[in-house]
């Protein structure tokens, strides 16, 4: 077994240990042109990027909606329950294939513990049992 305190990086045991869980309610992208981390706190978001062009952040569609952000693409997030190293080979190729194979987009958020997996809201429980069939 290749597990440690780092996560594990076989990917044989990555799949067959997805355990992906369907997050409560929807969240959408958006970005803040010269923003900085810790601006728009209030919108509560899932995970904040700084690009060139300006903070990106996923928040719940609710408080972005109520903010006058654009919530035209709501996603659900399937967070993947294996803990994956941060240097584990073919996760993310894997879970996108599967998703592309379908024509269901994917963006994926690798954080220290875990792998997140956007997909578009109206798609979510068929991403959902693509993924479940994936690690069976």
């Amino acid at each position: 077994m290749t597990q440690s305190a780092r996560g594990e990086r076989d990917l044989a045991a990555l799949l067959a240990g997805l355990s992906p869980r369907l997050a409560p309610g929807e969240y959408v992208f958006c970005t803040l042109a010269g923003a900085a981390y810790g601006d728009a706190a209030d919108l509560a978001p899932l995970a904040a990027f700084a690009e060139g062009e300006g903070l990106s952040l996923v928040a719940p569609r609710e408080r972005a909606a109520a903010a006058g952000h654009p919530c035209d693409q709501p996603m659900r997030c399937i967070t993947l329950g294996v803990h994956s190293s941060l240097h584990a080979v073919g996760l993310t190729a894997a879970v996108a294939a599967a998703l592309a194979a379908r024509d269901i987009s994917a963006n994926v958020i690798a954080a220290y513990h875990h792998d997140h997996v956007l997909v578009p809201a109206a798609r979510a429980q068929e991403a959902l049992q693509l993924l479940r069939a994936l690690s069976a």
